[in-house]
């Protein structure tokens, strides 16, 4: 399936500042030191992506709940914000072209988008662990992406 999910008209302002950058770095090399790595009740990885337009690496750190056969499940909400996170934007350029890093496993993964009834199931399996996510919905008009993370088999 596609990424298709546009931009909202309404939602909170993006949080994209030199603090927030460093907080994410911070984040990311959390992710890297242990499997365990949380924040609260959520596990984290780091993400890297290719930049849609700039072309250049990028790492993101998220919170990734488990999806059906060892996939991962991430979640573009970007707080509520109207837009959708950039790393989405790059997955959906490069959906073939991300890894993931839990600990010290580093995975090359293929990145789907849900939709429909799939979508819906995941969505509600995430704010049953994470409560916190049912809120950024009713922050903003646009529809909350739900991403799949697919181990992509070794080349050769």
């Amino acid at each position: 399936m596609s990424f298709e999910t546009p931009t909202g008209t309404r939602g909170r302002k993006s949080t994209s500042n030199p603090l927030m950058r460093l907080v994410n770095r911070f984040m990311v090399r959390k992710a890297r030191r242990s499997e365990t790595a949380s924040l609260g009740r959520m596990r984290l990885l780091a993400l890297t992506t290719t930049g849609a337009k700039s072309g250049e690496r990028r790492e993101t750190p998220l919170a990734w709940f488990p999806g059906d056969d060892g996939t991962w499940l991430v979640v573009a909400s970007a707080n509520g914000a109207a837009k959708n996170p950039a790393w989405y934007h790059n997955l959906a350029a490069h959906p073939d072209d991300a890894t993931i890093e839990i600990g010290d496993r580093r995975i090359a993964v293929t990145a789907e988008q849900l939709h429909g009834h799939e979508r819906e199931a995941a969505l509600a399996a995430i704010i049953a662990a994470a409560p916190n996510f049912a809120g950024y919905g009713d922050k903003t008009d646009r529809e909350i992406p739900v991403i799949r993370l697919t181990e992509r088999p070794a080349a050769g």
